[in-house]
Order: C-alpha cells, then sequence, then structure tokens
C-alpha cells in the first residue's frame, strides 16, 4: 500500500509540471477530484490505481498529434482490397478438392458484381466513392439472371467493322458483360494462380515483364543457346474444349462452363495466341485473355519440366566429375524416369543446363550445352505445342549463340551476353572514350566556324548583288554583270540573289551525298579559302584521334597487371531499349523528320496547351519507368532532349506562331514535365519514390503499366445542341471536345516496345472518341489504357 500511494506522489508531482489550467480546461482533473469527494466501496481496492491511469491516457492523447484523416489508399490498393474480398468469398467454396458452384454461389451475387465494377472504375481511374445510381440498381437483375441462366450474352455485345478494304470485325463486349467478365477473371485467378509454374510471369503478384527480363537478363549470363518460340492461334473450337477440361480438373462447376461458351460462340472472349503483344491495354485483348491463356499454357510450363529433366538429369552423354556419389544419383534419376526434384542433383555433376521463361504467349530458351542439346530442346518444345496443345509455330529460326552482337529480341527489347570488364580495362575504355569527346568537340567547334564564315559570305554576296545596281558602284567586266541579261525584268533583288544561290547549289549537290546548308557552306565555301596550314593540322589531328579510337587497346593492356590465367571471364546479360525501332516510330507518329531533325506535330496543334504537353510528357514518362535501368540509355537521354523536347517546343511555336526561345520562357515551368538529359536520372528517382508499391505491381496494372501512347486528333468541339459525355467506363462527366483515334501502325507479333501503340486494330481507325480533361490526360500520362474506353456508346 506504501508502494501505491509513493508512485501515486511520483506521478502527481511531475503533472505539476503542466499547466493546472490546461489540464482542468482538458477535464484530465476531473477523475481524481471525483476520487477523493466519493469514497470507493470497500470491495474495490483498484479504484485508486483506475484512476490514475484514466488521467495517464486522457493526458497522452491529447498531448499526442491528432491524425484527422489517415493516408488515403491508392487506386490500385483499394483494388487488391476488392481482389482479396473475392477471394474470401471463392475459398468458402472449396470442398473435396475442387471449387464448386462458383457461378450461383460467388459471381451472381449483386455484391460480387458490384465489387467488379468498382475494379473496371479503378482500371479507369475513376473514385469508387462516386455513385452510379443506373449502373447499381441493375446489379440485382444481372445477379438474378446468371443464377437463373437467362443472361444473354449475344444482346450485351456490339460489333465494329473496318472502314478499309480489310473489313476486319472487331466483336467487343457491353460494360454489363464486361462486369460480368470481370467478376470471372478474379474468381479463376483466386482458383489457379497459386498453382502457376514459377516459370510464368504473367498473372501473379511481383511477376511481370520487369521480373521476367530480370530473369532472363540472369540466365543468359549463364548460357551459350538461346531461342524464342512465336505462338499463333486463333482460339477454335478444339483448343476451346482442350481448355474447358482443364478448368474442370479444379473447377466443378457446369453454369459457368455454358457461360463460357456462350462467350467463346458470340466471339466476345478475344483470346488469340500472338497476333498481337499482350499487356500493352489494347482493346483487342480481352478481360479474360490473361487467365485463360495462362491456364491452357500451364500445360506447357510443366512440360518444361519434364524436358529439362530428361537433358540435365538423364542425359547419357552427359560425363560426371567424379565416379562416387554423383554417378550413383544420376541411374537413380535415370530408373526413376525423371519423376523427382533436380535440387538434390549437385551443380558440378550437371553438364546440361536449362532455363525457360514465358510471359503471356512469348517464350524464351536459354540452353548453356551443345548446340545439339538446344536443338534437341527446341524440337521437343515445338512437338508439344503443336501436338498436344493445337497450337502453331512460327518462329523457325534454329538456337543462336548468346555471344550475338545485336542480341534476340524479348518481350519488346534486345537481351544480349557481355563480358564484365575488370577496373583495369575499364579505365582504358574511358581514356578512348574521352579522347572520342575531345574529337568531337573539336570538329562541332570547327563545324561550327566555318559555318559562321559561310553565312557571312552569304550577306557579303547579297550586298555584292545590291551594289550592282547602283551605276556608280557597279562592275561591267563582273561575271555578276555579265549574267544580269538572264534576270527577269521586275524580278526583286533578293529574289534574284536565291535563283542565282539554287543555279549554284544545284550544280555543287550533284557530287555531294549531303544536302545540307550547313555541310555546303562548310566544305565547298569556307574551307577551300582556310589556310592550308590550318587544314591539314585540324585534319591530322581528327586521323590521330579516330585511329586511336578505333584501334585495339592490346598495347595498353600489355602495361597491366597479368592475370590469373585460371580466372574465367564473368558473364552478364544485358538489357537494350531498340533504340533503332524507337526512331523509326519518331518518325512515323511525325515527331521527326526523315533526317532525324526535330518537327512540329501538326495532329496536336488544336488541342489545348497543357494537352500537348501531356501527351509529349506521357512519351518521356514511359521511356523513363520502362528503360531507366537499360545500359544504352544515354541515347533515350539524347532522343529525350534532342528531338522529343524541341518537337514539344516546335509544335507549341507553330501553335501560337511565335519563336521557340520565346516559348520556351513562356511555358518554362509547364515544360519542366519533359525533363532535359541533366535532370533525367532525378525523375527516374522522383518516380520510384512518388510511386506506392501497389502502383507498381504488374499485376494489378495489367495492361496499364505497359500500355502505349496513342494519337488522337481534335475531331470537334462539344456543344449545347450535340452534348456528349465521356467515354471512359464508369465516368459521367461531360466531354468538352471529341476526338478521332488514329491507327498509326500494326506490328507484327512479338513486336518492339517503343513507347506508343503498338497493334490498334483497323476497325477503331478513325473512331471518334468523347474524353472529359482529366481522362484524356490519364490516357496521355498512361494511367489507363484504351482498354478503359467504352468504344460503344456511340453504336
Amino acid at each position: 500500500m506504501y508502494l501505491m500511494f509513493r508512485n501515486r506522489n511520483l506521478v502527481l508531482q511531475s503533472l505539476r509540471r503542466f499547466n493546472l489550467e490546461t489540464l482542468i480546461s482538458r477535464r484530465l482533473w476531473i477523475p481524481a477530484r471525483s476520487t477523493h469527494s466519493k469514497p470507493p466501496p470497500p470491495d474495490s481496492k483498484q479504484t485508486g490505481i483506475f484512476s490514475l491511469a484514466g488521467e495517464l491516457a486522457s493526458l497522452v492523447e491529447e498531448s499526442s498529434p491528432r491524425v484527422d484523416d489517415p493516408k488515403p489508399r491508392s487506386r490500385m490498393e483499394l483494388k487488391r482490397s476488392l481482389e482479396l474480398r473475392l477471394k474470401k468469398r471463392v475459398k468458402e467454396q472449396y470442398t473435396n478438392g475442387k471449387f464448386n458452384d462458383l457461378l450461383k454461389t460467388v459471381i451472381a451475387r449483386p455484391e460480387t458484381l458490384r465489387d467488379a465494377y468498382d475494379c473496371i472504375r479503378l482500371n479507369s481511374n475513376v473514385p469508387v466513392t462516386e455513385s452510379d445510381g443506373k449502373v447499381a440498381f441493375a446489379f440485382d437483375s444481372m445477379a438474378e439472371e446468371l443464377s437463373s441462366g437467362v443472361f444473354d450474352v449475344a444482346s450485351n455485345t456490339f460489333s465494329l467493322v473496318a472502314r478499309d478494304k480489310t473489313k476486319e470485325v472487331l466483336v467487343m463486349p457491353s460494360l454489363a458483360l464486361k462486369v460480368v467478365q470481370e467478376a470471372i477473371r478474379i474468381v479463376l485467378e483466386v482458383v489457379f494462380s497459386p498453382y502457376f509454374s514459377k516459370i510464368s510471369h504473367s498473372c501473379r503478384s511481383g511477376r511481370g515483364r520487369g521480373s521476367a527480363l530480370k530473369y532472363i537478363s540472369n540466365s543468359v549470363s549463364r548460357s551459350d543457346w538461346c531461342f524464342t518460340l512465336s505462338l499463333n492461334k486463333k482460339v477454335d473450337d478444339s483448343v476451346f474444349e482442350s481448355l474447358l477440361s482443364v478448368m474442370e480438373e479444379k473447377v466443378e462447376d457446369c453454369s459457368l462452363s455454358v457461360l463460357l461458351r456462350s462467350m467463346f460462340e458470340a466471339r466476345v472472349l478475344n483470346l488469340e495466341f500472338g497476333g498481337f503483344p499482350k499487356g500493352h491495354g489494347l482493346p483487342q485483348e480481352g478481360v479474360l485473355s490473361r487467365v485463360l491463356m495462362n491456364v491452357y499454357l500451364d500445360r506447357f510450363d510443366h512440360e518444361f519440366y519434364r524436358i529439362s529433366m530428361r537433358h540435365e538429369a538423364l542425359d547419357r552423354d552427359s560425363q560426371s566429375v567424379d565416379d562416387g556419389l554423383g554417378s550413383k544419383l544420376r541411374s537413380w534419376f535415370r530408373r526413376k524416369a525423371g519423376e523427382e526434384d533436380l535440387k538434390s542433383c549437385t551443380e558440378k555433376d550437371v553438364a546440361v543446363r536449362v532455363y525457360c521463361c514465358r510471359f503471356m504467349d512469348e517464350i524464351f530458351f536459354s540452353v548453356s550445352g551443345p548446340e545439339k542439346v538446344a536443338v534437341d530442346i527446341r524440337s521437343e518444345a515445338v512437338d508439344f505445342l503443336r501436338n498436344s496443345l493445337h497450337l502453331d509455330v512460327t518462329d523457325e529460326i534454329d538456337p543462336s549463340p548468346c555471344e550475338t552482337a545485336k542480341g534476340i529480341r524479348v518481350l519488346g527489347t534486345l537481351v544480349r551476353k557481355n563480358v564484365r570488364e575488370s577496373p583495369a580495362v575499364k579505365a582504358v575504355h574511358k581514356l578512348k572514350e574521352k579522347v572520342r569527346l575531345f574529337a568531337l568537340q573539336k570538329e562541332e567547334a570547327w563545324t561550327l566556324g566555318t559555318v559562321r564564315i559561310g553565312k557571312k559570305w552569304l550577306g557579303h554576296g547579297l550586298k555584292k548583288v545590291k551594289e550592282s545596281e547602283i551605276r556608280g558602284l557597279a562592275d561591267s567586266n563582273s561575271t555578276l554583270s555579265q549574267i544580269s541579261c538572264h534576270r527577269k525584268a521586275g524580278m526583286e533583288t533578293d529574289h534574284w540573289y536565291k535563283v542565282l544561290l539554287r543555279i549554284w547549289m544545284e550544280d555543287v549537290l550533284r557530287t555531294s551525298t549531303d544536302r545540307s546548308e550547313e555541310f555546303i557552306l562548310s566544305k565547298h565555301i569556307v574551307e577551300p579559302t582556310i589556310p592550308q596550314e590550318l587544314r591539314d593540322a585540324y585534319n591530322k589531328f581528327q586521323t590521330s584521334a579516330a585511329a586511336y579510337v578505333s584501334s585495339e587497346t592490346a598495347k595498353v593492356e600489355a602495361l597491366l597487371p597479368c592475370p590469373d590465367s585460371h580466372d574465367k571471364p564473368v558473364f552478364f546479360g544485358d538489357v537494350l531499349a531498340p533504340t533503332n525501332a524507337i526512331r523509326r516510330r519518331l518518325f512515323r507518329y511525325g515527331l521527326v523528320t526523315s533526317e532525324g531533325y526535330a518537327r512540329t506535330n501538326s495532329m496536336l496543334i488544336l488541342q489545348d496547351t497543357a494537352q500537348i504537353i501531356d501527351w509529349f510528357s506521357g512519351l518521356v514518362r514511359r521511356w523513363v519507368i520502362w528503360y531507366g535501368g537499360c545500359s544504352n540509355f544515354d541515347e533515350m537521354k539524347a532522343l529525350i532532349d534532342n528531338q522529343v523536347r524541341k518537337s514539344c517546343i516546335r509544335t507549341l511555336a507553330s501553335k501560337y506562331r511565335i519563336h521557340e526561345n520565346e516559348i520556351e520562357r513562356r511555358l518554362d515551368e509547364e515544360l519542366s514535365t519533359i525533363p532535359s538529359a541533366e535532370d533525367i536520372e532525378q525523375e527516374i528517382q522522383h518516380e520510384k519514390l512518388d510511386s506506392p508499391a501497389f502502383d507498381r505491381d504488374e499485376h494489378l496494372t495489367y495492361g496499364i503499366f505497359n500500355s502505349g501512347l496513342c494519337l488522337l486528333s481534335l475531331a470537334r468541339i462539344v456543344s449545347e445542341s450535340r452534348p456528349c459525355n465521356c467515354f471512359v467506363s464508369g465516368c459521367s462527366m461531360a466531354a468538352p471536345a471529341v476526338y478521332t483515334l488514329h491507327a498509326m501502325e500494326r506490328q507484327k507479333f512479338p513486336g518492339w516496345r517503343t513507347g506508343f501503340s503498338v497493334c490498334i486494330p483497323s476497325s477503331l481507325n478513325g473512331r471518334r472518341i468523347g474524353l472529359c480533361k482529366q481522362h484524356l490526360k490519364d490516357l496521355y500520362l498512361g494511367q489507363i489504357s484504351l482498354q478503359a474506353i467504352d468504344f460503344g456508346a456511340w453504336r
């Protein structure tokens, strides 16, 4: 008892340090006074202690900073929570090793359809807090139709026919059918994704295009041969029935199979192997395409383990290092026919290693061992795809060495095998690079100086032409006076001078391949007049620098300490951005000329200034996110700085008809969203820090993270007589303008990842869509894809 009161006095002394009036005003002292004013009951000896605890708890609560509003969750966190809610409902139907009656008990429920609709709205970047009474009212009737089996799939579809000679037809779902497909997708992913193989990188959290490229680069560094398999097959009756049989191994639901078959017959599943790259947010990729394709190709994933087992553990041509335990273990594997795991086999006893990675319908193989083994593995994989899965393989290229200089195309990028250089060799190459840059700077300074002199020569020539028109200054014996008879009557002096220059340049261009004005002024006007000693010194310097840069570094490396002869070279997989393909797309989309100079994009001029900047900023943002870790990202920096940014400035200058320097001065803050070459590294760091972890999960952002930039032109401004709402699914905002969608290219599968939309179907080319300002910005910046647009709003 004495200790209790002693502790109480110590605490009260510490409380006296606070302002008593503040404590009383906050009612922190009332419980203590009440305990003394009213004696405690005899049977409650702990009342004093409880009163003191209440006072301290109130004091801590009042003194701690209040957090009124919790941190808002991102849209992908909300989407994750919705999928987890559905996951609990699905797992409740697991009995006797199978999931039963998923359609009636899970999918055909109003709350499930509502969650699926909210997932669609989150993919469209529409806040789920916004109410949509018209759609919410239909959930009960949709659930009743699904459970009773009377839901009409055909009436919830629409067709888009191409306006060109191909007459291509694209069947797409209405919003109601899209909600049903989204609910089925989430349910099937809950059922099948835990059983997917490790080589599949397209239908699970934490596994996407980035993880696939990381695995491929690591496997290439340890392999000798590599090849890819390109699938091509539009799903027919045999493939679809085989798919349903695979699903029935884990799902026992005849009504769900009937619903999927009705979608297949209505051609609204849009499931196709090959044809176009998957995961790019293209409208022709169905909602169920991802999960159904992975369910079907999971049989190939398991077949790969049997192929690798046969060649790694059961290869009779392989020679083990020791004749002891390794040989006995290999014999045991042969007797068991490869049914056990390979992890018990030591690394030194394996002469062949096989690696495989699959992202949707793109399959990559790499083999460490003889070329014959790689050819056999490819043949076995192709035979299984054709004979067992009934899929066509279009790529018949034999395995190529991993050390090939051009690399191999994988997932829209280039991957090649390189040797990791020692620090001493890196120092030598760094010196060579400094010499090359120094020579390039001198060449640019030389060209700039000669061009300036050439422009002064042009001004001097114009001055002489004008002097020839003055009788007192004219020289009758000059060549200019002799050819003046060819001048037309009334021709202005400037026009006459341009005619003379054009005639002279046509004669020069007969022997010159470069047609630029700077080259002609520098090489044909100024350099012949420069003193011979100066020209010889400059040419000698450039020749010596070029010889040093192009020569091998054997002499310099011989001076370095000799490495141990037993040390093997260290290899690494190098991922490269497809810069050549990107340059071709910049020309196709009208950002650069055929010579590679930035130009005005005429299709964007009629849009607002912020929208034009968002379009160019969206392209740069995609490059920074996708290729920030590539070894040739310096080339991407040059494209951003010299072509994309300049094209944006010239487009705005043409829009307002003012000089480019004035545009940069007025819109300096707005143009900061397109970083210069010096600020790109900071942009990469900000992008990693600002984006939440769930927003970088390629499973949740499938179809959005890798979506390309599309080209829209302004069609008309919306008026009161011709109103229009936003075409994005779930958005009820009014659209201030209508835009025309342009299909600029259709890459062949598998295609390059260039930052632009790779394969927009011809049936959508020239289609007009209404977009609110927010969703137009989201589409440009890559926050939503074309899959979020309801192209049937005006059908």
